[in-house]
Parts: C-alpha cells; structure tokens; sequence
C-alpha cells in the first residue's frame, strides 16, 4: 500500500454524510498495488463532497518546503488537503484552519506536481480565511484528498472539473514525498 515517510498511510473517508449528503468515497488502498485509489460517486443532491484523510504522525520534517505528488486522474479537479487537527471546544474562531491546494487533473494521465507548502490556501469549514498563520510542517498531523463543489480559492468548481448530478470520480495516488527547501533550489 501507499506509504509515506516510510509509513503505510491509514485512510479513513469523511464525505457530505456529515451534513445530509449521500456522496459515497470508496478508497482502496492494497497491499496489491503501491498506490491509494481514491474513488466514489458524488450526488449533488443535498451535499456535494468526498474526501479521504489519513493520521501523519509526528508531522513533517522541521525542512519541508513542498509535497511531490504522482497521480492518475479523471479530468477533475481535486483538492490537497494538511490539517494539525487542532479543533477547539471554543468554536472555529479558536481552531487551526485546514491548508489546501488545488489538484487539476487530466484523464488518464500520469501526472507529477510539485505543491509548496508557502502556495497552500488557508480553509476553515470550506471556505478560505485570512490569517497571518503560517504552516508548520512539523505540526501536520492529517493529510487528505477532496473532490468538491467549492476550489480552494472558495469559487465553485466548474462542472467541467467536477460534475452534476450524481456522477462517479477516480484519483490514484502514486507517491507522496516531502520535498526538502534544499531540493528545491
């Protein structure tokens, strides 16, 4: 299965079930394949996301600039997600927000990208924030993949790049590696 950091990933799905959706994430991660199939049905009806998250414990190392991805897709376009999952008793003004980046993808193309975690939008409950916060790669404790209504800029997601109605997707992840700031010059 998809490992990172030398680490089989743990994937658990949250999808639009949460708020009265019927979207339905079915991921496959095996022992079979290196790779995590990241797959469902979204149903616009009520809702209008799937996602997959996974547990990084210890975080990133102290260097991390950027995340390599390689990746099949379906022509839709999905979004990275990094949490510290720091949700606080005291509402949402007091939590962490979430850091997200769009991921375009072309139908049944190998493709690599290389995502700095500087570039990352700042999210919280699906919408993007203003903050003076920075992320701190050694403070991710969660790592996901979306495919939903809203980009990460909070515009919506062209039916082109997402879908209507209720309509299938498929996202295989390949490799995810840390890309150090050294690397990067």
């Amino acid at each position: 299965s998809l490992k990172f950091l030398g680490r089989t990933l743990n994937w658990h799905r949250l999808d639009d079930g949460v708020m009265g959706g019927q979207s339905e994430t079915a991921h496959v991660s095996s022992t079979d394949a290196d790779e995590l199939h990241f797959a469902g049905q979204i149903n616009t009806q009520g809702g209008g996301f799937c996602s997959i998250r996974s547990p990084i414990e210890g975080g990133f190392p102290s260097d991390t600039a950027a995340i390599r991805l390689c990746y099949v897709g379906d022509g839709k376009t999905y979004k990275l997600l990094f949490s510290d999952i720091n949700k606080s008793a005291f509402g949402p003004s007091r939590r962490s927000p979430s850091w997200q980046k769009d991921l375009p993808t072309k139908k049944g193309v190998e493709d690599t990208a290389v995502i700095r975690l500087d570039s990352l939008t700042p999210s919280l409950q699906g919408g993007p924030i203003n903050t003076d916060m920075k992320i701190d790669p050694t403070k991710i404790q969660e790592m996901g993949f979306m495919l939903s209504l809203k980009l990460s800029s909070g515009e919506s997601n062209p039916a082109e790049t997402f879908g209507s109605g209720i309509f299938p997707f498929s996202l295989r992840i390949r490799s995810i590696e840390t890309v150090s700031a050294d690397e990067m010059n």
